[in-house]
């Protein structure tokens, strides 16, 4: 059976605490759903690089560096391998394969230009892939500042933002199967004892781009795959013996034993709070165990238990809620995860 929960403690709280928490990695759909037959997939650069003086500020205590240049043809390489290294860890499809020439040859890296149906059709005959999956426009914005201090000390940052558009096509379709706008950023900041130094620590113009360039290249792999979610959880703990022994068991991750502990306190508990405490555990526990209806059966449970008796507005109704909403989203991914990964 397929396995879409990873567990692990990822924080407890002191002994005296009421609230324990975990920490969960769930096992998430793809943004884009292919067709059956999608086995090979092919990484383009359609994007033209930017002028070397475009996107790029470098100032000296305040006083702008108009002979700076930053150079970003391999930052757009580098997104694009980064990308197909990342989609091919995931073992998803049967085989990656990356282009190793540029699709665009204007120079309006301002355009964001799509590929015509018939270059798919070419691209997929040569190479043999089933679609392809094309970064169609990538530009950074980089800014560089120094300030150097009397005494010689020095301190820099550098921070980039990166934004563009990843399109995936099918050659049997006249329009793209799908358009992702990206968008991250990345900074450093160092000090040192002269400016010497510093540029040393911080990076040169042209690395800054092409690790920014990889980063959002590796980053932008979970809209064409199914991928792995880390999320944070949290079950309640309470004075009495079942609690204690439900605790313990959910702390070495038994969570099947940890399910009937919760289930008898919330089956036989006369006090609301008790028992939506108890059903908010019991949620966890079901979903933790793979049964997603009933953990939002009692989650709902829980949920309207909090908001009956302290309001809407109360932060643990307004998490319960929060928690309800996630179990659903959770049941919709599962249905789009079924048809995406179809097991013998």
């Amino acid at each position: 059976m397929r396995s879409t929960i990873c567990l692990f403690i990822l924080c407890l709280f002191t002994a005296c605490s009421q609230v324990r928490f975990v920490g969960i990695e769930t096992f998430n759909p793809a943004e884009i759903t292919y067709p059956d037959h999608v086995g090979n997939v092919l990484i383009v650069n359609n994007a033209v690089p930017q002028l070397p003086d475009s996107g790029y500020e470098y100032k000296i205590n305040g006083v702008l560096q108009d002979t700076c240049k930053a150079y970003a043809d391999s930052a757009l390489f580098d997104a694009c391998r980064a990308l197909g290294e990342a989609i091919v860890e995931t073992g998803f499809f049967n085989d990656v394969l990356l282009f190793d020439e540029n699709t665009r040859k204007d120079n309006s890296f301002l355009l964001d230009v799509k590929l015509t149906q018939e270059e798919v059709q070419a691209l997929c005959e040569e190479t043999g892939a089933d679609a392809v999956i094309s970064i169609d426009r990538l530009l950074f914005n980089m800014k560089k500042e120094v300030f150097v201090f009397p005494e010689g000390y020095a301190y820099g940052t550098v921070d980039i933002e990166m934004k563009g558009i990843v399109r995936s096509y099918l050659p049997f379709k006249e329009t793209p199967h799908a358009t992702v706008l990206i968008a991250d950023s990345l900074f450093w900041d160092e000090e040192a004892f002269d400016i010497n130094i510093l540029n040393q620590l911080l990076p040169l113009p042209g690395n800054a781009l092409r690790i920014a360039g990889a980063c959002i290249g590796n980053k932008t792999h979970p809209v064409f795959v199914p991928h792995w979610d880390r999320e944070n959880r949290w079950f309640f703990t309470g004075l009495g013996a079942r609690w204690k022994k439900a605790s313990a068991y959910a702390a070495k991750n038994k969570w099947g034993e940890a399910l009937e502990e919760w289930l008898y306190i919330y089956n036989n508990s006369s006090h609301w709070k008790s028992k939506a405490k108890a059903a908010s555990n019991t949620a966890l526990a079901y979903e933790l165990t793979g049964d997603l209806d009933k953990a939002l059966l009692l989650a709902t449970e829980a949920c309207e238990l909090y908001e009956k008796n302290v309001g809407e507005n109360d932060p643990y109704a307004y998490y319960q809620r929060l928690y309800k909403e996630t179990i659903a989203k959770r049941i919709q991914s599962e249905k789009k995860l079924t048809i995406q990964i179809r097991e013998e």
